[in-house]
């Protein structure tokens, strides 16, 4: 079982979904986050006063499969968000020791679905 952790562009999300949906993987948690990485943000001007914006908005998706999704699951996440620009987005993939699901009391690959 492994627990792939995203960020990827805010546009990119439509895009993502329906390509893991493709995949069969249709369990997934969607946050809001604020990040820079190589992009380090951008310069704007606002009411005469320059600002440095270097938090970017990012969706962080989380996702738990059985690890015969893992390699599907990760290409999805690819097809759907890449477009060669910097700023793309980050996957990261962690092992779980447990998943217990808790409407059954369900463990293990049983929970995951």
């Amino acid at each position: 079982m492994k627990l792939i952790i995203a960020y990827i562009q805010p546009e990119k999300l439509t895009a993502v979904k329906q390509s893991l949906y493709a995949r069969e993987v249709y369990k997934l948690s969607v946050t809001n986050a604020l990040g820079c990485g190589q992009q380090k943000g951008y310069h704007e001007t606002y009411r005469g006063a320059d600002i440095e914006v270097n938090l970017l908005k990012k969706i962080r998706l989380e996702i738990a499969v059985n690890d015969d999704f893992v390699e599907p699951t990760v290409q999805g996440i690819i097809e759907g968000a890449k477009s060669g620009q910097i700023g793309d987005g980050k996957i990261f993939i962690i092992s779980l020791s447990e998943c217990i699901r808790i409407r059954t009391g369900e463990t293990g690959k049983d929970a995951i679905g």
